[in-house]
């Protein structure tokens, strides 16, 4: 037997179906119910305000509430505790609709007996239970997939923006610098153009893993579009400046030494340091970088590997 009941609301103006329920339940053998019970429905609202409720036994017909509106009002109420519709034969086509919007089942009152009843409340509770797993892991999922590049697995836009911006707050309370990198893979069209677009996406994954093994955990890494990438170094004065691109040079050999490819990864990048004592929008970060980007593309200062041939 369970040490802990489980609390049922019943809503039922019924007094000799009320009684009959409560002697079913009570003659459950391994199960301990603690049944309360409400003849109106408006009691009934009030009621699912009130301690938790682990289910509802709902008859449709009550004195202040008839037919498909009365499950309609108890669902509005508590959306979060499963409902199983009490009906007689003649209101059977109701309480199947309010399965159809809602409710974990009907039961039609003259067929009751206490095995069956005990059994729909527990398989109502089970049922309810795995539908909110399920929801909830759909619901992270959908998350993920919301701020998660598709290929890459790394942050993506819209996830480095919120989070980014996060990190401004979290240094202007703190006095600490950040570093902002703008990291484009240059020659991905040519890859894309010449040896498949299959291979670009290799190539792109193989830029994030790089730039994951070359920051460090707290760093916010993102695919922000086609061919760039964002990294904010967190806690990352302006001065690291030179050893992150030293590092990334360095493991940027290895990677295509490791490929074996007839052509190299090549890839610029831009840096622009934000400092807590003259503050700026992350959109004015962002806009330093880039510029250091383009500055740095035309005055070849740190692309940080070339193709054959240039």
């Amino acid at each position: 037997m369970d040490d802990k009941p489980i609390k049922v609301l019943l809503i039922e103006d019924d007094p000799d179906n009320t009684r009959l329920i409560r002697e079913m339940l009570a003659d459950a053998r391994h199960t301990r119910f603690a049944v309360e019970r409400v003849d109106r429905l408006s009691r009934g609202t009030v009621r699912l305000a009130g301690v938790a409720i682990d289910v509802i036994l709902l008859d449709l017909l009550l004195p202040d509430s008839e037919g498909p509106d009365t499950f309609a009002k108890v669902y509005a109420q508590a959306p979060g505790v499963p409902i199983i519709v009490l009906s007689g034969h003649a209101d059977e086509d109701v309480a199947i609709r309010a399965v159809r919007e809602g409710a974990q089942d009907y039961l039609v009152k003259n067929q009751l007996e206490s095995r069956s009843l005990v059994r729909a409340i527990r398989c109502a509770i089970e049922r309810h239970r795995l539908l909110k797993d399920l929801l909830g892991k759909a619901r992270q999922e959908l998350i993920a997939m919301s701020l998660a590049d598709g290929l890459t697995g790394l942050y993506n836009r819209r996830a480095f923006l919120t989070l980014a911006e996060r990190q401004l707050k979290i240094a202007n309370r703190t006095n600490k610098e950040l570093l902002l990198l703008c990291v484009t893979l240059d020659n991905l069209t040519w890859i894309n153009d010449t040896v498949g677009r299959y291979e670009g996406n290799l190539a792109l994954v193989g830029i994030a893993s790089l730039l994951k093994s070359t920051l460090r955990d707290p760093d916010i890494i993102a695919r922000i579009g086609e061919d760039e990438f964002a990294v904010l170094a967190v806690n990352a004065p302006g001065v690291s400046t030179d050893i992150l691109i030293a590092r990334l040079h360095e493991n940027l050999k290895v990677l295509n030494a490791q490929t074996g490819h007839s052509y190299l990864l090549v890839l610029s990048v831009g840096a622009a340091c934000y400092d807590p004592k003259s503050p700026c929008s992350l959109e004015a970060l962002m806009a330093g970088s880039k510029r250091s980007l383009a500055e740095n593309r035309r005055g070849n200062q740190i692309i940080v590997s070339t193709p054959p041939g240039q």
